[in-house]
């Protein structure tokens, strides 16, 4: 079996859309949404040692920089102050390639825990 895993030759940040654009040295091009990468973010922040978190209302979460790591990997800071995932050329390409069951799978787990995708309300206190 074949486990070569493609390396990423470009990224592309669509701000406006949120989407991050890959492509890989076998010329595929993966649209990998903003949400999909910080919910399924490879930190151990959200992993917690193979029992990952629910990440809940980060529908609108964008990424503000792209930082590279070495040569396989890149630091995502996402505009909600989370900045701790290194998201290697394979989870990358796992997460582009499998977007459609991951993100049914973290629909289905944000129904069966209540949780949502909307953001927070910010709440100012006047005193």
């Amino acid at each position: 079996m074949n486990t070569h895993i493609p390396k990423v030759v470009g990224l592309k940040l669509k701000r406006q859309s949120r989407v991050l654009q890959v492509n890989f040295d076998d010329n595929q091009s993966l649209d990998i949404s903003c949400e999909l990468l910080r919910v399924y973010s490879p930190s151990a922040e959200v992993q917690q040692h193979g029992s990952p978190v629910l990440v809940t209302h980060k529908k609108n979460v964008n990424i503000k920089a792209i930082e590279a790591v070495g040569n396989y990997a890149v630091k995502l800071v996402f505009d909600d102050g989370h900045d701790t995932g290194i998201y290697s050329w394979e989870v990358l390409y796992r997460l582009g390639s499998q977007q459609t069951q991951l993100w049914q799978d973290y629909l289905a787990r944000l129904k069966a825990e209540h949780g949502s995708r909307e953001g927070l309300i910010p709440i100012t206190l006047i005193i």
